[in-house]
């Protein structure tokens, strides 16, 4: 079954904006479909997502969270790095039964996927996110040839986890770590050497897992490597009237930087929304960076809170 994200009226003080998948052309090589990436964020005013200690990791307002939902209930997948899933209680699942409901009107399975992120395999076994199996009866999802998939890899209609756990790290994990791995997640990849080679991991869940959008919820290290791989269609970023501080503490994109300016990831702003005190902003790569290219897809939709909209391009709140 496709996937199709169509408009409605505003609910619960959401407008809806259409967004587009993603289809990749890789210099030469033959044109390749991978996941569309969104990376959303929620940042202080002076740049920070979280404290120096990691002690505050949610500074976000009740806006930003539904914003967040909303966000899942478009995704296939919700991706995060070992250290954010170990350091915040979250479980990366889509939410009350409202945001459930609207995955399956767009077709999507009621559970997204779970993604964690780790090269050397170090994953805390205590994390919130392994209290939180979701089993039951397993809905489907669509591979990029428009045949179902079964959501845990067993088979439609068994009974199984509805929202599986994948693990993506190295063979730096190490056979150990890897057997531990093993019993905490329904699926460890191994995607690289000593660095997860993204392109590959990707093209991997598109294919097996039939992961088509793909949402990231960082940390910066996580950002930065999926920036440097040209791999990020859409940033949301949440400006929140905060100044946390820290010459340490971590922002949306940590690691190496890009010298010179001219290698900086480019992205272009599409829409700016304030809500209270916070700003809701949609930037779209804007196809110069190199690895990336336009592709030709279908429309998504996916929504911010509304108050005080402005849409930098047309005055409709799109993204072409």
């Amino acid at each position: 079954m496709s996937q199709k994200f169509k408009d409605g009226g505003p609910a619960s003080g959401i407008n809806r904006l259409r967004f587009h998948n993603q289809k990749s052309e890789i210099g030469n090589r033959k044109s390749e479909i991978l996941p569309f990436v969104l990376v959303n964020m929620a940042m202080s005013a002076d740049g920070k997502i979280a404290s120096a200690n990691r002690a505050i990791t949610s500074f976000g307002s009740p806006h930003d969270h539904e914003h967040l939902l909303e966000l899942r209930a478009t995704a296939n997948a919700v991706m995060a790095g070992a250290r954010t899933v170990d350091s915040a209680k979250i479980n990366m699942g889509p939410g009350p039964k409202k945001f459930r409901r609207k995955r399956l009107k767009h077709g999507l399975a009621e559970y997204n996927l779970r993604v964690i992120v780790s090269r050397s395999g170090s994953v805390n076994p205590n994390a919130e996110i392994f209290k939180h199996k979701f089993t039951g009866a397993n809905k489907t999802l669509t591979r990029p040839d428009g045949h179902p998939v079964p959501s845990d890899g067993r088979g439609a209609g068994s009974e199984g986890p509805k929202s599986p756990i994948i693990i993506l790290t190295t063979q730096r994990a190490g056979e150990s770590r890897l057997k531990r791995l093993r019993v905490l997640a329904d699926e460890v990849k191994i995607c690289g050497r000593k660095e997860i080679n993204f392109r590959a991991a990707f093209r991997w869940l598109r294919k097996k897992w039939g992961v088509q959008r793909l949402l990231s919820e960082g940390g910066g290290e996580l950002n930065d490597a999926l920036f440097r791989a040209n791999l990020v269609n859409e940033l949301h970023l949440t400006i929140c009237p905060k100044i946390l501080g820290g010459r340490n503490a971590p922002t949306i994109a940590d690691g190496t930087s890009f010298p010179p300016l001219t290698n900086a990831a480019s992205f272009s702003l599409k829409i700016r929304r304030r809500v209270g005190d916070e700003m809701f902003l949609v930037f779209s790569n804007d196809g110069r960076n190199a690895a990336l290219r336009r592709p030709r897809t279908a429309r998504r939709s996916v929504s911010l809170p509304t108050s005080d909209a402005t849409a930098d391009t047309s005055g409709r709140n799109t993204l072409r």
